[in-house]
């Protein structure tokens, strides 16, 4: 099965065309908005050195949880 997807607005420019599969190993700041020092800082603090490992943080996944909890009972 082929999965394709226009992701350019949520990358920075230079990972627009890199493949879907390689976007995980891609690093934190390959995501438009999140700089060179916001990526260090994520993996300072939490050891998240990629897009993958943002993905699948855990404290990501909770916080995604909970707001997403939360706005579905507003």
């Amino acid at each position: 099965m082929t999965v394709s997807a226009n992701l350019d607005k949520l990358l920075d420019k230079k990972f627009e065309d890199l493949d879907l599969h390689a976007l995980p190993d891609a690093p934190v700041d390959a995501l438009a908005g999140v700089s060179k020092a916001d990526a260090d800082a994520l993996d300072k603090a939490f050891g998240i050195k990629t897009i993958g490992d943002l993905g699948r943080s855990p404290q990501i996944r909770a916080a995604v949880a909970i707001a997403s909890l939360a706005d579905a009972s507003k």
